[in-house]
C-alpha cells in the first residue's frame, strides 16, 4: 500500500465519529505525585549499616551446619529479596550441600527436607532427579500418607512440584497429592486464618510462577510474627527493601519527566496511559539496583507496546493501521503524514525513543555492532501480527487455535521485551557468536510469550469479547472444539502448565553465559501472571495492581 495517498479529510471526520472506546479510566498516578516521592534511604548512614549487616550475615552461613537449617537459610534470603547480595555465598553452599547429598541420601530427613533441597537446587540450575521422592511412594507410584504428610511438608511438595519437566510422572503425582491434602486443611474449620492464607496463596500461584521481589514485603512480614526469626536477617531485610525502593522512586521520577516532555497525553486520550504501571513491569523483570538503565529501557518499551496495541484494537481504521504498520517496517517517519494526528504523534515519539534506547545500549553495554537493526525488526514483526488480528477482526474470522498462537505469541510483546532484556543484560559479543547465543534462546522466548499471550487472554477476554475485539485463545478454542467458555479456560490452564514445564527444562539446560537472560525472561513470565491474574491490570488501575504500586513503589516498610 502507498501511504503517500492517506485518506481524505472527509473520510478521517467520518471514521473519527466511528471510532471505537475502550473506556478506560484517566492515569490515577499523577505526575506531582510521582515527583513528590522523598526517601532518606539513599544516604550513606544506611549504606554503611547494610553493609555491617551483611558481614554477620556472611558469617551465618558458615554456623548453619544442618542440612534443613542451611536450606532454610537461603531459602528465607532468597524470599526476603537478599539473594542478589550474596550470589556467591549462596552458589557455595549449594555445591556443599550437593556434593554432601552425593555421598549421604536424605531421604531419612523426611519429606520437607527433600522437597526444600529439590526445589531450591532446581531453581539454582541444578539437574536434581525426580527419584529422590521415590521413597515416599508405593510400588504403584503413589505418594504414601504418613505422619511426615504435615502441613508444613505438603506446601513444599506441592512447591517442588511445579519444577518439573516433561513427562516427571512422580512429580505430577506429588503435584496432585499435595493439592488434595492442602485443599482438605484449608477446608477445615480448625486451621488458623494465617495458615489458610498461605495455603491459598500457593495453591493459587505457585513459587515457581511468582514474581520474588513482589512478594518481599509479606515475607518479612510473615517473619516478623515468628519469634525463631533471625533479627539481624530481619533487619537487613527491611533496610535494603527501603533502599532498593529509594533507587525504583528515583527512577520513575525520572521516566515520568522523559514522558511528560514526550507525549502530550492528551492526544492519546483513547489509549492507556499507564506509565507507572509499565514501570512496576520492568521492576518485576529485574529489581536490582544496578539494572536501572535496563529499567527505563524496558518500561519504555511496555509502553510503547501498551499504545501500539490500543491503535490496533481500537483506533485504527485498517487502512490506516497498514499504513503504520508499513511505517514501522521501513523505518521512516516520512510515511506517515496523511495519518490522524494522535497515530503521528505516536509513531514519532516511538521511532524517536527506540532509536534513542538502541543508541543508549550500544553506548552503555558496549556492542560493537549496530543493535537497531535487531530492534527495529522485532518491532515490525509485533506491528505486522497486530495487523493480522486487526484484519481477522475486519472480516469477523475465527482462525484456529493454532493459526491464533502462531501469531499471537509475536502479538504478546514476549519477542520485544525479550530481545531488550537480551542486548541490555548480555556482554558483548561477536555476530557469529551473537546469532548462536539468539537461536539457543528460541525455546524460552517462545515459552514465554506463551505465557504471556495466555495470561493475557485469561486476564482480559471477557472485557475484549464485549468490546467486540478480535477473538482470544479462549473463544478460538470454543469455537473449534465446540465447547463452553469454563471448558476453554481449563484447557489455556492446561497449556500454561505446560509451558512451564518447558521453561523449567530451560533452567537446569541452558549455559551459564545466558543465565543473567533466562533470569530476566522467566521474571517476564512471572510478571504476566501478577498482571493478569485478577483481570487486566493495565486496564484497571484501582485493584491490585494500585494495591502492588503503593507497596512496591511508593510505601517504605517501617523500621525501629
Amino acid at each position: 500500500m502507498d501511504c503517500s495517498k492517506g485518506m481524505l479529510a472527509d473520510q478521517q471526520h467520518v471514521l473519527q465519529c466511528q471510532r471505537r472506546s475502550a473506556n478506560y479510566k484517566p492515569n490515577i498516578w499523577k505526575y506531582d505525585l510521582l515527583q513528590s516521592l522523598a526517601t532518606q534511604y539513599n544516604e550513606e548512614e544506611y549504606k554503611r549499616q547494610v553493609e555491617k549487616l551483611k558481614e554477620e550475615v556472611m558469617c551465618m552461613f558458615m554456623e548453619a551446619v544442618d542440612l534443613v537449617a542451611k536450606l532454610e537459610f537461603i531459602d528465607n534470603i532468597e524470599k526476603l529479596g537478599l539473594a542478589n547480595l550474596f550470589e556467591m555465598e549462596i552458589k557455595e553452599a549449594l555445591d556443599t550441600i550437593v556434593a554432601f547429598k552425593n555421598n549421604h541420601p536424605i531421604t531419612e530427613a523426611g519429606l520437607y527436607a527433600n522437597a526444600l533441597f529439590f526445589r531450591l537446587l532446581r531453581q539454582h540450575g541444578f539437574n536434581i532427579s525426580q527419584d529422590i521422592f521415590r521413597g515416599f511412594t508405593s510400588k504403584m507410584g503413589t505418594f504414601i500418607k504418613t505422619t511426615n504428610c504435615d502441613t508444613k511438608a505438603m506446601l513444599e511438595l506441592l512447591e517442588a512440584s511445579h519444577l518439573a519437566l516433561e513427562g516427571e510422572n512422580i512429580l505430577i503425582e506429588a503435584k496432585a497429592f499435595s493439592t488434595g491434602i492442602l485443599k482438605n486443611i484449608t477446608n477445615s474449620k480448625n486451621v488458623e486464618n494465617k495458615v489458610t492464607k498461605q495455603l491459598s496463596h500457593a495453591l493459587e500461584l505457585p513459587l515457581q510462577w511468582r514474581v520474588q521481589w513482589y512478594d518481599v514485603k509479606s515475607h518479612i512480614h510473615e517473619l516478623e510474627s515468628n519469634d525463631n526469626t533471625n533479627s539481624v536477617l530481619l533487619k537487613l531485610a527491611k533496610l535494603n527493601f527501603n533502599m532498593v525502593q529509594a533507587t525504583h522512586q528515583n527512577d520513575l521520577k525520572e521516566i515520568s519527566r522523559w514522558w511528560k516532555n514526550l507525549c502530550p497525553v492528551e492526544n492519546l486520550s483513547f489509549t492507556r496511559n499507564r506509565l507507572v504501571e509499565s514501570y512496576l513491569w520492568a521492576v518485576g523483570v529485574a529489581f536490582e539496583p544496578q539494572h536501572k538503565s535496563f529499567r527505563k529501557w524496558l518500561t519504555k518499551a511496555i509502553n510503547f507496546v501498551l499504545i501500539i496495541d490500543d491503535i490496533y484494537d481500537i483506533y485504527g481504521s485498517l487502512e490506516e493501521l497498514e499504513c503504520f504498520t508499513n511505517s514501522v517496517e521501513r523505518w521512516d517517519d516520512k510515511e506517515i503524514q496523511r495519518l490522524p494526528e494522535c497515530m503521528k504523534i505516536c509513531f514519532q515519539a516511538f521511532y524517536n525513543t527506540i532509536n534513542e534506547v538502541a543508541h543508549e545500549i550500544q553506548k552503555e553495554k558496549g556492542w560493537k555492532n549496530s543493535i537497531l537493526p535487531y530492534l527495529h525488526k522485532v518491532w515490525a514483526d509485533f506491528c505486522k501480527a497486530l495487523l493480522v488480528e486487526a484484519r481477522w477482526y475486519n472480516k469477523s474470522y475465527t482462525p484456529t487455535l493454532d493459526e491464533y498462537l502462531e501469531n499471537g505469541l509475536v502479538s504478546s510483546s514476549g519477542p520485544v521485551l525479550s530481545l531488550l532484556a537480551f542486548f541490555s543484560v548480555m556482554e558483548e559479543t561477536t555476530r557469529e557468536e551473537l546469532v548462536d547465543l539468539l537461536a539457543k534462546s528460541d525455546v524460552l522466548v517462545h515459552c514465554t510469550s506463551m505465557i504471556i499471550r495466555l495470561c493475557n487472554d485469561l486476564g482480559t477476554s471477557a472485557a475484549e469479547l464485549e468490546r467486540g475485539d478480535a477473538p482470544s485463545s479462549i473463544l478460538c478454542f470454543m469455537r473449534e472444539a465446540n465447547v463452553s467458555e469454563e471448558i476453554a479456560r481449563k484447557k489455556i490452564r492446561t497449556t500454561i502448565k505446560d509451558t512451564w514445564n518447558k521453561i523449567n527444562h530451560e533452567f537446569i539446560t541452558q549455559s551459564p553465559f545466558l543465565q543473567p537472560f533466562v533470569k530476566c525472561t522467566v521474571n517476564t513470565a512471572r510478571v504476566a501472571h501478577f498482571i493478569y491474574q485478577h483481570g487486566d491490570g493495565f486496564g484497571n488501575q484501582d485493584r491490585e495492581t494500585r494495591a502492588q504500586v503503593l507497596s512496591m513503589l511508593i510505601e517504605p516498610l517501617k523500621i525501629n
